[in-house]
């Protein structure tokens, strides 16, 4: 061991291709990735990844469990990113769910949108989001579609994210947009 810290922030940006190929066969940025950002649910979390106008065939957490939910304000439940990859193993398993979606509505321009202020604006509406997830909640612990049951376990994984982790992921997330590198435990980190 070199007695290097790994950082708090990891770039999947650099990681792309490498993660889709070879075993995932073709495999093309342009078909994937046509989401627009104006159109992007408000429920993704900060980061380079998010869905926009995604389609609705709940095939994203059959993939990416643990990053992937569903949700609109029109009740058409398009996939959003609730938890941005840590690693090379998230992000395989977060661009095969991308790579489902038959619309091509997810993105991976979120770096060239998001700045510091954006995501604190977005850090200080997360009570609407924590009153969105337990309304959903409520309703798909109990429902008859198996989907949305299943569903539920994430919301309740998001929940648990918005209240633990994601405050220091978003602080490492800010000061990767303001500084161009991962920090590491040694770097302050900005407030929120």
């Amino acid at each position: 061991m070199t007695g290097e810290r790994e950082p708090l922030y990891w770039n999947p940006m650099p990681h792309i291709t490498a993660a889709s190929e070879p075993s995932h066969g073709p495999w093309s940025l342009a078909d994937t990735f046509q989401g627009k950002w104006e159109e992007r649910n408000w429920r993704n979390v900060p980061g380079p990844f998010y869905g926009a106008m995604t389609d609705n065939c709940w095939v994203g957490r059959l993939h990416a469990p643990r990053h992937v939910l569903y949700g609109d304000d029109i009740e058409y439940e398009q996939e959003f990113l609730y938890r941005q990859p840590r690693n090379s193993h998230d992000l395989r398993d977060v661009l095969l769910a991308m790579q489902e979606d038959p619309w091509g509505g997810w993105a991976c321009d979120g770096d060239n949108h998001w700045t510091p202020d954006l995501v604190r604006s977005w850090w200080r509406e997360r009570e609407r989001l924590r009153e969105w997830i337990n309304a959903k909640h409520r309703l798909w612990s109990i429902s008859d579609h198996t989907p949305e049951r299943e569903a539920a376990g994430g919301l309740m994984d998001y929940l648990t994210y918005l209240d633990g982790d994601l405050a220091a992921d978003l602080q490492a997330y800010v000061y990767f947009l303001d500084t161009g590198a991962s920090p590491t435990l040694d770097d302050r980190l900005p407030s929120l």
